[in-house]
């Protein structure tokens, strides 16, 4: 063999017969890379020419690889590399003649020669190519990017610089990628080559969504705001009713692996909304789905009203009002919607109500209006009425009221007058329920805020109106004044803060005002009845005597009016247990950024607050009663009970196992005590959102009792399940927000829908405290084939 760059007479010294032959050599024989220099140059460590056929060298990896000799390989591949005449070229010769990455091998000869050489030619300043040649190896690179795995293509592309090519040469390699019906590799070549601007938005990414690789299209347009508009725009119009998607069936039914149920318009506004939230698009932009959510929220809220009865009349008419506007297709759906679950005088009334031109009316409506005005027993404004005394009555007599009177309840709408209210509830020694109140979003594209923080002390209850303080303070220059009350309110250590979901309320009031964007970094002093709520829980279950529990599947009393029935949950059946009536929560999905705010309200929002001084004086006195075998501090503070095996050093290893990775509880510091006391896997229940089923079935290995909303189901349907059985919620996008207005606070966890399912585990297990042993690993699956193998045995 003769290399390209000796003379005709050169010839390769054979190998020292005196040295031991390698491993690769009985197939190989003589062809040693040490020895397979130019006799015709000096034999100095710095050999000016190196005589290598790449063929060779990849017939020696090769023999390596096969015998799985694969500690020699490296040294191997960088003696080789350094006797390549022209290291890139030869690299190209012995890729064309590989064939284990055309078979989609993950793990082949052919992946570790690129990474060693791509390492190696780090260190080899030698290596330098006239344009013309790296012009004349970036076409025959092309060849190979049309079919080398994803995951080797950023790395040929960085070697050959083909970002560099010709761009018009690009194009055409793109092209003829989605003439072979290669999408996927079109759309991840032209990433990494950062050719998207240049190329048809809908061509490239119409395919990989009908083959459910969202991701893909999400990393192909997300550093281009334009393309992003443009793709939410056609992912909105085949949300409209008109779309019809034979039209795409007919262009594209010749693809494999297609997923025509991914074209349902359910499935694609979810999709629009998620991408919306990412990118920041303005809803004007995709008015079909918006259109659509608004009409869903339309629906929920009639079914709270009409069917559920959990609204008031008054919630349900403000809700209805803000979302239906002047907007003359919900009026119509609206209409329509309400004559299924009223009488027509309603209808008519809220027609007239949303000033609906005659000519936009069914006939029935219409007619019926022209009787109501002629008799004129119609008013201005919403529908709602007066609650009756009877009405007002039977509430006082179920849920639970507050031992102050009216006259105790100070709403503040000045900063003067929180100076008042900083006098007293800022004193050492001092203990106030806190409790904060905000709009619903029912999932349209609109962020929270909080819009009253309530106060609450022993003879009295602060309602702080926080917009219209925050917008004083701006005004007037005074943030300081807001922001000092606040923070000094939640990090004062001689004040008892008493919460329920505190976390969650801190999170809203940070994240809906920049200027308070501290408060939860700042917090101490601040007891979580939550805590304290789980824990009684899980001593309803352990109790056998008479004595009495917590019962969390009871909605009401026996014998109760059923106007008034309401599946309790959260604080209210908290208080319900502990008080032994209920709150009152119709009042909960109100608009709370309406001012001004009505009597109800007002009263709803005060006991909110108030309620949780009376649990903690009853449980304080006699924790006892209730089951507790802590101190009320040391359930609500959660407090990490030593364990002698826990705090045992692990041995350090690289690649700890499954059981290693959740089994091991991170040390907690003592600043940063969790919201949860530790419970096991198999007292945590959740529901997963259909966007999270391998989150699920992960946590389900962990011996967690899991459910996992089917691909079709609604994500309403994950709050109906949680408050049946009082499970935890797990869920990640917009659905968050819905969800968690739905359930009590800190029932419901948003987690990232980007990171893979161990990791989501992690996070979930983390965030609730759950302690996983060896013995729970599969525990379910156990469990599982325990019950079938009692039926197959009774069965036989």
């Amino acid at each position: 063999m003769m290399s390209d760059g000796c003379p005709d007479t050169c010839v390769l010294s054979a190998p020292d017969s005196s040295t031991s032959p390698s491993p690769a050599d009985s197939q190989f024989s003589g062809l040693r890379l040490t020895s397979v220099t130019c006799v015709c140059e000096p034999r100095t460590p710095n050999v000016s020419k190196l005589c290598l056929d790449p063929l060779h060298l990849l017939h020696i990896l090769q023999a390596l690889w096969t015998k799985k000799e694969i500690h020699e390989l490296p040294e191997e591949a960088r003696r080789g590399f350094a006797a390549l005449t022209d290291p890139l070229e030869g690299l190209l010769v012995m890729l064309e003649s590989c064939h284990d990455w055309r078979k989609g091998k993950a793990q082949s000869l052919e992946h570790y020669i690129i990474g060693h050489f791509n390492n190696w030619i780090k260190e080899d300043a030698r290596v330098q190519q006239s344009h013309s040649k790296r012009a004349m190896l970036q076409a025959r690179v092309f060849s190979l990017l049309t079919e080398v795995p994803a995951n080797l293509m950023e790395q040929l592309i960085n070697l050959y610089a083909v970002d560099k090519a010709d761009p018009s040469s690009l194009l055409a390699l793109i092209n003829d990628l989605c003439i072979k019906g290669k999408y996927k590799e079109a759309v991840l070549l032209s990433t990494k080559l950062n050719l998207q601007p240049q190329l048809d938005m809908e061509e490239m990414c119409i395919p990989l969504l009908l083959q459910d690789k969202v991701s893909l299209v999400e990393a192909y347009v997300a550093d281009y705001p334009a393309l992003q508009n443009r793709l939410l725009q056609m992912l909105d119009s085949w949300c409209h009713p008109a779309f019809n998607c034979r039209d795409i069936q007919r262009h594209y039914g010749r693809l494999s692996h297609l997923r025509w149920d991914k074209l349902n318009r359910k499935v694609l506004s979810k999709l629009v909304f998620r991408l919306m939230e990412r990118y920041d698009i303005d809803p004007a932009f995709c008015p079909n789905v918006v259109h659509q959510r608004y009409l869903s929220s339309i629906k929920y809220l009639l079914y709270k009203h009409f069917v559920e009865k959990s609204m008031s009349e008054e919630n349900c008419s403000e809700h209805i009002e803000a979302i239906v506007g002047q907007n003359p297709r919900l009026q119509g759906q609206f209409l329509n919607l309400l004559a299924r679950h009223t009488n027509m005088d309603t209808v008519a009334r809220w027609a007239l109500t949303l000033n609906v031109p005659q000519e936009k009316l069914s006939y029935q409506i219409a007619e019926r209006l022209k009787q109501l005005e002629k008799i004129r027993v119609l008013g201005l404004g919403s529908i709602p009425a007066e609650e009756s005394l009877a009405e007002t009555e039977s509430k006082r007599k179920f849920y639970y009221q507050m031992p102050i009177p009216r006259e105790s309840l100070h709403f503040l709408q000045h900063l003067d007058q929180l100076k008042i209210c900083a006098v007293r509830v800022l004193q050492a020694g001092g203990v106030v329920g806190i409790d904060m109140e905000w709009r619903p979003t029912f999932g349209v594209l609109t962020k929270s805020r909080v819009s009253v923080i309530q106060i609450a002390m022993y003879d009295c209850v602060y309602l702080l109106d926080l917009p219209q303080l925050v917008k004083q303070s701006e005004s007037e220059g005074r943030q300081a004044e807001l922001t000092h009350f606040i923070q000094t309110l939640f990090s004062d250590q001689t004040i008892t803060k008493l919460g329920y979901a505190t976390v969650g309320d801190l999170r809203t009031l940070s994240a809906g005002y920049p200027m308070l964007k501290d408060v939860v970094q700042l917090t101490a002093g601040v007891l979580d009845l939550l805590n304290v709520h789980k824990e009684l829980q899980r001593v309803a279950g352990r109790r056998k005597d008479g004595r009495r529990g917590v019962d969390v599947l009871m909605s009401v009393e026996d014998g109760a009016d059923s106007a008034n029935k309401q599946c309790e949950k959260g604080l209210s059946l908290l208080v319900q247990h502990v008080l032994g009536k209920p709150l009152d929560k119709t009042q909960q999905l109100s608009n709370w950024e309406k001012r001004p705010l009505r009597l109800n309200q007002i009263i709803y929002a005060a006991a909110d607050a108030y309620c949780l001084l009376e649990v903690y004086d009853a449980l304080r006195r006699d924790p006892q009663q209730f089951g507790l075998s802590r101190s009320l501090e040391d359930c609500m503070m959660c407090k990490v009970e030593k364990r002698g095996r826990e705090n045992k050093p692990k041995k350090n290893k690289n690649s700890p196992s499954i059981t290693e990775q959740f089994v091991q509880a991170p040390h907690t510091a003592p600043d940063k005590i969790p919201s949860f006391p530790p419970i096991s896997p198999s007292e945590f229940s959740v529901i997963c959102d259909n966007m999270l089923q391998g989150l699920g079935r992960y946590l389900r290995c962990l011996g967690v009792d899991v459910k996992i909303l089917e691909s079709e189901d609604d994500h309403r349907k994950a709050a109906e399940i949680a408050r049946e059985e009082n499970r935890f919620i797990l869920t990640c996008g917009l659905p968050y927000q819905t969800l968690r207005s739905q359930v009590g606070e800190g029932r419901c966890l948003s987690v990232n829908c980007s990171e893979k399912a161990k990791d989501q585990a992690i996070t979930v297990l983390k965030h609730f405290n759950v302690r996983v042993t060896p013995k729970d690993i599969f525990s379910r699956c156990q469990v599982g084939s325990n019950v079938l193998g009692e039926k197959l045995r009774g069965a036989t």
